[in-house]
């Protein structure tokens, strides 16, 4: 490593040793946070590339830049029974990790003081790492990938992400004025921190740098202008610029974390009034063209966030929407395991015993228009809290409750009920509620 480097290097140390992040209470458990914890269960990108349901007891999971150890503790509690290893370059981020996870009672768990390019020297291999917030505060992030993917399982998986350099580019643009004002060239402290508030305070308005970056959470937040204005060693890159990393890495893309947020059809009013030539190159493009494509009409993700692993690892299956008629008839359902708290059960209850319809969308994927499911598919997913089932199962207790045909009042036929279920199981599975495991 040059002297410039070890030099960036340090003085990021220095600010995470300083102000470690997050800056999360000790005593806040993320339980509840449904879709925090959604995103770090190691069942979900397992499903999403294998259409297979993993048990994540006896997993071992690596917080690859753990800081304060938050997430070290999101995954602990998203993934009951895995191994929990963190590391970080900061001494002083790794003591409070540790303190974390003893706090809230999870012992199975190991915090190291190293750097991502240091991870050999661990000796291990893990199911699943999560790197969130760092590839961007990188020297070289394909050589941090390439370390992770040294101590991956085969079958591994990893979640990393960047910033998007076109969301991103007015913090960017903050983050150099700040560096040529000498207020990031030591460790930022009180000092440094008010000097910035005073600049973007005496900044008039309608300056692109205030309207677009600074509003009244700064004034007290220290963290957050640690994280933006002041975030040494900050770096974007678009999705065609992330593509190349992993490849030069040699990594495969797997699908966006959060993939129900990057669909370029939806970003139209209404895709079926485009120009035929149009909607067909659109529907022609790449997962990766599309993804670019959506980017430069709407830079919405602060994060481009992926999940991706080895080459070749992912097991073939059949969609869904392809399944033939014997793979429904002899498959499983199993509800998403996030779901099964106290609170979606006492929702569910309420909503079937009151026939109202139930917004499922409050959960697990926000969504800007509420996702409903009528009472009898209500009922379905009570069901399925006790225990995954057979689609069978769940196509017989769907029938039983609705024995006639409200329009004709003949006995629903086994065909209809069939359909019926086949098609909200299909809509619930592209929405992450419920997971489809062929036999």
């Amino acid at each position: 490593m040059d002297d410039q480097k070890a030099g960036l290097l340090e003085k990021i140390r220095q600010q995470f040793d300083t102000a470690p992040y997050p800056r999360v209470p000790l005593e806040r458990s993320p339980k509840g946070e449904v879709q925090n914890l959604y995103i770090h269960d190691l069942v979900t990108p397992y499903y999403v590339r294998n259409q297979q349901v993993v048990n994540p007891a006896g997993k071992v999971i690596l917080d690859a830049g753990c800081g304060s150890g938050y997430k070290s503790l999101i995954l602990a509690e998203a993934n009951p029974g895995a191994k929990i290893v963190g590391i970080d370059l900061s001494e002083e981020s790794v003591k409070l990790a540790r303190e974390r996870l003893k706090y809230h009672g999870f012992e199975n768990t190991e915090f190291h003081a190293l750097t991502i390019e240091e991870l050999p020297s661990l000796g291990m291999e893990f199911d699943y790492i999560n790197c969130d917030e760092v590839l961007y505060l990188l020297t070289d992030p394909v050589v941090g990938l390439q370390a992770m993917k040294s101590v991956l399982k085969p079958d591994g998986i990893i979640r990393a992400n960047f910033h998007s350099r076109l969301q991103r580019a007015v913090f960017h643009q903050a983050q150099e004025f700040f560096t040529l004002m000498g207020l990031m060239d030591n460790s930022p402290n009180e000092a440094e921190l008010t000097a910035v508030r005073d600049i973007m305070r005496s900044l008039k308005d309608g300056v692109l740098i205030k309207s677009r970056t600074w509003n009244p959470a700064y004034d007290t937040d220290d963290q957050r202008l640690l994280a933006n204005h002041l975030l040494r060693g900050d770096k974007g890159v678009n999705i065609p610029e992330f593509f190349a990393i992993l490849q030069a890495a040699n990594l495969e893309f797997i699908s966006m974390v959060n993939w129900w947020q990057w669909n370029l059809i939806e970003l139209f009013k209404d895709f079926t009034e485009l120009p035929v030539e149009v909607a067909f190159t659109l529907a022609d493009k790449t997962p990766e063209e599309q993804l670019h494509l959506f980017e430069l009409l709407h830079p919405y993700h602060r994060l481009l966030d992926v999940w991706c692993g080895h080459p070749g690892q992912g097991k073939p299956y059949a969609p869904v929407d392809d399944w033939s008629e014997s793979q429904w008839q002899e498959g499983t359902v199993y509800i998403n395991s996030q779901l099964k708290t106290d609170a979606f059960k006492q929702e569910l209850v309420s909503c079937i015993s009151e026939f109202k319809l139930f917004e499922i969308s409050q959960y697990l994927q926000k969504t800007d228009t509420p996702i409903n499911v009528d009472n009898l598919i209500a009922s379905c997913l009570l069901l399925l809290l006790e225990q995954p089932r057979p689609v069978q199962a769940i196509v017989h207790h769907w029938k039983t409750l609705r024995p006639l045909n409200p329009v004709t009042l003949q006995p629903t036929t086994e065909e209809e009920a069939f359909e019926t279920v086949k098609q909200r199981l299909i809509e619930l599975e592209h929405q992450g509620y419920v997971m489809l495991e062929a036999a």
